[in-house]
């Protein structure tokens, strides 16, 4: 079972669901403009903030090569977007992820556990080699989107994608989707052409959240998690969901009173954060991480190695909290101690 397939009803669309691309013009004639030329590298990074659109932009840019799979078609020449009509029969198919060219790699459900893996595993990532040596069903290209390539497997699965990088089929497009490029091995990011998307403005925010909800986008409550949202969607989504933009306050109102720490309010902050709610525990974690992006940008050297190290301890409980369900508060008490150590001049 994929990460798609493990998503509850009432979660908003997937990204192969959705149709409407909001903010992203831009990088979005960068990509029909390089298909049109029929020369198109065969491989693009696409990066940026997590929850503005990435894979949505990747999702139509599949979905519209798939559908035109001869770059030269009038059809093709006449297109000033990516858009496609919502009864095309390639859109239907890849919303019910029933395309024969187009393979998504992404975090898997542990069956064992019942939880997604923390990683794209190797075996995963080696579907691709039947993938791209087979010829393609409808006899045009074949798509692999990797969502995202921040959790590939590492080295061995990213060293898998490597191979396909560094020799690539005919008529093969893969579109890596990335929260932090940089991050990636060199060898990765030199073989991709790099389309960065840049965070959304609040309005755009605000009117693709209402969209996804179904939410009138001038809802006030809306408009709050959008202001907030730094410009990702994905965020603004998370701060709508139950009582996650009271937690936002009160996290920023602790993190505020930095390196001071109040142990009662930690307390309470642990209760608020529940059992083993992951919404909860993603909202607190990212609130957090753009305390530390905030300091990170004006740090001398000194303080940058304490905010970085803060950084990494701290995703790295998040992470093991999550996927070994750990109990909130002990977390709660370790990150705000860690904070501390970080913001001490």
């Amino acid at each position: 079972m994929s990460a798609a397939e493990a998503r509850d009803d009432t979660d908003p669309p997937h990204p192969r669901e959705t149709t409407v691309l909001f903010g992203h013009a831009e990088p979005e004639q960068v990509l029909l403009e390089a298909y049109r030329s029929g020369r198109i590298p065969h491989a693009w990074l696409i990066g940026g903030p997590s929850g503005i659109g990435k894979a949505t932009l990747a999702y139509r840019m599949a979905r519209f090569v798939l559908a035109n799979p001869d770059p030269t078609a009038p059809a093709v020449r006449k297109a000033t977007s990516l858009t496609l009509p919502a009864d095309d029969r390639t859109v239907r198919r890849i919303a019910a992820q029933g395309h024969p060219d187009l393979l998504v790699l992404e975090r898997v459900v542990n069956e064992k556990t019942g939880k997604l893996y923390t990683v794209i595993r190797v075996d995963d990532v080696r579907r691709t080699v039947p993938f791209f040596g087979s010829t393609a069903g409808e006899g045009g290209w074949r798509v692999c989107i990797v969502d995202t390539a921040d959790e590939l497997q590492y080295p061995q699965a990213a060293n898998a994608l490597l191979k396909i990088l560094e020799e690539p089929p005919r008529n093969a497009l893969l579109l890596l989707i990335s929260h932090a490029p940089a991050r990636l091995l060199p060898t990765i990011r030199s073989r991709c052409r790099r389309l960065a998307l840049r965070p959304l403005s609040a309005d755009h925010v605000a009117r693709a959240a209402a969209l996804a909800l179904g939410r009138d986008a001038e809802d006030p409550e809306l408009r709050e998690a959008s202001a907030l949202s730094e410009g990702s969607v994905g965020r603004a989504l998370t701060l709508l969901e139950g009582p996650a933009l009271a937690l936002r306050k009160r996290v920023v109102d602790l993190l505020d009173r930095l390196p001071t720490v109040d142990p009662q309010a930690l307390h309470a902050l642990g209760d608020a954060l529940g059992g083993f709610e992951p919404q909860r525990l993603a909202s607190f974690i990212d609130t957090v991480n753009e305390w530390l992006a905030d300091r990170l940008a004006s740090a001398d050297r000194d303080r940058m190695l304490r905010i970085a190290e803060a950084w990494d301890k701290v995703n790295q409980a998040a992470r093991d909290a999550d996927e070994y369900n750990l109990e909130r508060k002990p977390l709660v008490f370790s990150v705000f101690g860690w904070l501390a150590e970080a913001a001490r001049t």
